[in-house]
């Protein structure tokens, strides 16, 4: 009964149209009283949901991440992708899917992604002849590279909601063939596409105008190296890495470049209070709710389950990637990063899957849902900026989906995609 209880308010509050943090909490606190405890224990449970040291990472990624799109980084990327991929058919595309690789691994967002990156090629993709929601797809699919691709917030989110075991410097290797690999199959699919529209190619800047794209972009790209070489490397924490990833994208943006205005750091300080606040309420009642979830013996329930269905690990493991399309289709990703993770990662780990793949093909999984309605958040930033309504984006879009459901097929079933780079470092 008080498993109803719990599902049931939080349902009713989500669908009142509530934010899902506040949704989980006022269900745990409601649920926790039905049992007859004190409801001080839910925030309790919040309280040490976020006394945890290695979340002081994430509001430096997140700083750093906005210094380097409100300092103009964005251009330069754009700029070494243009004269690195833009000769082949639908040149454009192909840029605009490298640079989201390139971006998203700096600023770890798929919406700082597509604010950065949709606002400058969106435009001159239409220029060129290529359809609103053709540019549109392909920036917002795109974007869901900054999710996979390392330094990512939501990585350390995915440890911390598996209860600190798992090391995020491996995550974030594991990330890099995974993102790689989706960002080729979107440029495949991008690219039948262009053949078929006939969209142009852009022509070949020259290697002398390739190499000076190339050292312009590299001080912006070497944040990324900071971060994630400074955490293998055993010479920086987690945390440590991303303070001084953020000190290195200040001086970038503000000295070296000269590209960040008084305003343009106000905006990028609020931004990522803003964001940071968000995330660390959202983790604080989760807690709360995931401790109810595992009161209540969710996981096994939901495990046995499944193997009553089959107990095939290839036909569960498809079950579970259903499940979670279905859901990132009408949550927002960290929400159910927090709530899907204790849940579903000892079935997988009864399955024999590493937690680290688990990760990503959770990430991939949820990435996919950020470009998908009712509520892809992605997909609303990216229609708003290039100027297309959804139901022509929408119409569109599934070759796009076909090509990242291809990446999330291989992250599955093929644990060496997303394991052998940290094998290597270990």
């Amino acid at each position: 009964m008080g498993l109803a209880v719990l599902l049931g308010v939080f349902a009713g509050a989500v669908l009142l149209g509530m934010p899902v943090a506040f949704a989980m909490g006022i269900a745990a606190a409601i649920t926790f009283v039905f049992e007859g405890f004190p409801l001080l224990l839910t925030f309790q449970r919040a309280t040490s949901g976020i006394s945890v040291f290695s979340l002081l990472a994430i509001p430096f990624f997140v700083f750093a991440g906005e210094l380097m799109l409100h300092g103009g980084l964005a251009k330069r990327l754009v700029d070494f992708a243009s004269a690195l991929v833009g000769r082949v058919r639908g040149g454009l595309a192909s840029v605009n899917i490298f640079s989201s690789m390139l971006f998203g691994g700096i600023s770890g967002s798929a919406v700082a992604d597509i604010s950065a990156l949709g606002s400058i090629l969106i435009p001159v993709m239409k220029e060129k002849g290529y359809s609103g929601d053709y540019a549109t797809n392909v920036t917002v699919t795109s974007s869901i590279a900054g999710i996979v691709i390392p330094p990512s917030h939501n990585m350390i989110i995915y440890a911390i909601a598996a209860g600190g075991g798992i090391s995020i410097s491996q995550l974030f290797l594991a990330g890099v063939v995974p993102g790689i690999l989706m960002c080729v199959c979107l440029a495949i699919a991008a690219y039948v596409i262009a053949v078929k529209r006939n969209y142009p190619s852009e022509p070949f800047p020259g290697w002398g105008a390739l190499l000076v794209a190339a050292v312009a972009a590299l001080p912006g790209l070497f944040t990324a190296v900071i971060i994630v070489g400074g955490t293998l490397s055993g010479i920086f924490t987690v945390t440590e890495s991303g303070a001084f990833g953020a000190i290195y994208a200040l001086v970038l943006t503000a000295i070296a470049y000269r590209t960040l205005s008084w305003k343009s750091f106000r905006i990028a300080v609020v931004s990522s209070i803003k964001t940071t606040a968000m995330v660390m309420i959202l983790i604080a009642f989760a807690s709360s709710f995931a401790y109810l979830l595992a009161l209540y013996q969710v996981p096994a329930l939901l495990s046995d389950a499944l193997t009553s269905i089959s107990d095939n690990p290839l036909v569960i493991l498809l079950m579970i990637n259903i499940i979670l399309l279905m859901l990132g289709m009408i949550m927002d990703m960290a929400a159910l990063i927090l709530i899907c993770t204790p849940i579903f990662l000892p079935i997988v780990k009864n399955l024999g899957m590493d937690p680290t793949q688990f990760g990503i093909m959770l990430l991939v999984n949820l990435g996919l849902g950020l470009c998908t309605p009712p509520v892809g958040t992605c997909l609303f930033v990216g229609c708003a900026v290039g100027k297309v309504r959804i139901e022509d984006a929408v119409r569109t879009i599934w070759p796009f989906y076909l090509a990242i459901l291809a990446a999330l097929v291989l992250v599955t079933y093929v644990p060496a995609v997303s394991l052998t780079l940290p094998s290597l470092f270990k």
